[in-house]
């Protein structure tokens, strides 16, 4: 062990501040990175979990991109048909990253009971639909039969069911616009053989998930025209990149979007929640950093005969900086480890507990989302230490200022 760190070990056991004037400033320094880390960890797994449950759940109801005829013109319905018979479909052959291309045809009805109606979208699905999502977040009931002949089940929302008294096995009225004659409409008894609750009321207050066939017998289609299509990526990250392959890659006569395209102001939403996040982590470093570099001059001031001491013997200033700079690291260590358990177990609390809720009408959400990665907790930690510790070379300069002859009598 070299001479430094013998003398920092004796500072760090409680030799140099420990029962001394600095060793409330120490402890508020301390407090303040322990405080930093834990509110740090808090705003990046909430900002996480708000962007993965989001984006989880956006894709879930309308899928990473949608294919589309160009005529739909952004509409929640299906206007105008598209044959299903596509080079890329059921898989994309020259784009690798995807996980399941799907087909789709929505078309607008209205629920009628006995006291009330409302107005929903049904959604028309086959087989080869990715229920996982669904699965996910069904609450009563299963998913539809799609081996049937004639398949009436249906899944609805538990916003849709709680307004309008519905339950599992009740045989619902919707009423349809018949494509053909506009001035005439076309009724469907549909059976609920399940109800979802995903807590994104944007959605969930209007979707009904059903056959396709039955949109196309409402619709006068044939059963190779559909709605659209929806591509599902393994990777949400790269979703602007094979937003683009995917354009590329279908006839011209038919348009794609991404649903960051087509739903510009959650994704604003969601990018503003991410500033927000690093503004955060830029304050708490920075007041954690302060703090550091007022114990570390404090703690110079209070050694500074020790300082002395090592000069006169011959310890040349960066070894003696170095003392003080390790010293600081523990310290900032310290607090980091407090911090990391504080902010976990809350995280974890809330994470398997559900006990903050929120306005799903305001947050797309129920609960407070929350994401534990361990690669982000890691990484938050290193670059605090780094950043703290890089913040007090410079006030170690100070060290350098201090002459032997003066500071050893220093009182």
């Amino acid at each position: 062990m070299n001479f430094e760190l013998f003398i920092a070990k004796r500072i760090i056991a409680g030799k140099g501040y420990k029962n001394s004037i600095s060793s409330p400033i120490i402890k508020i320094a301390t407090i303040a990175i322990t405080l930093g880390i834990t509110v740090m960890l808090i705003a990046v797994s909430i900002g996480s979990g708000f962007q993965k449950k989001i984006r989880d759940k956006m894709s879930g109801f309308k899928g990473h991109v949608q294919i589309v005829n160009y005529d739909n013109n952004n509409s929640e319905v299906s206007l105008a048909s598209i044959e299903k018979n596509q080079p890329f479909y059921p898989k994309f052959e020259n784009i690798e990253g995807v996980k399941n291309v799907q087909v789709f045809a929505n078309k607008f009805g209205v629920i009628r009971t006995e006291t009330d109606f409302e107005g929903v979208i049904f959604k028309g699905v086959t087989s080869d639909y990715d229920f996982t999502f669904f699965e996910e977040y069904l609450k009563e009931g299963r998913l539809p039969d799609f081996s049937l002949k004639r398949n009436k089940e249906i899944l609805i929302s538990q916003s849709i069911a709680d307004r309008l008294h519905l339950k599992l096995q009740d045989t619902i009225q919707i009423v349809f616009n018949a494509e053909k004659h506009k001035n005439k409409f076309a009724q469907r008894k549909p059976i609920i053989v399940g109800i979802y609750n995903t807590g994104f009321e944007q959605f969930d207050k209007t979707m009904l998930i059903g056959d396709i066939r039955e949109v196309q017998r409402l619709n006068k289609w044939n059963e190779n025209e559909i709605g659209g299509f929806e591509v599902l990526i393994d990777n949400f990250d790269d979703l602007a990149l094979k937003g683009d392959e995917i354009y590329s890659s279908i006839p011209v006569t038919l348009n794609s979007a991404t649903i960051a395209e087509n739903y510009p102001l959650i994704f604003n939403w969601l990018d503003i929640l991410d500033n927000n996040v690093w503004v955060i982590i830029g304050i708490m470093i920075l007041v954690a950093g302060i703090n550091m570099v007022t114990a570390l001059l404090v703690l110079i001031l209070e050694q500074v005969q020790m300082v002395g001491v090592l000069k006169a013997l011959g310890s040349p200033n960066w070894s003696i900086r170095k003392v003080f700079l390790y010293n600081a690291s523990y310290l900032i260590l310290k607090g980091l480890l407090y911090g990391n358990i504080i902010a976990i177990t809350l995280l974890a609390i809330q994470k398997y507990g559900k006990f903050i809720t929120l306005d799903p009408e305001n947050y797309y959400v129920s609960t407070i989302p929350v994401s534990l990665d361990i690669l982000s907790i890691l990484l938050l930690n290193i670059g605090t230490l780094i950043l703290c510790f890089l913040m007090l070379i410079i006030p170690s300069y100070i060290i350098t200022k201090i002459k032997p002859s003066k500071s050893i009598k220093f009182a």
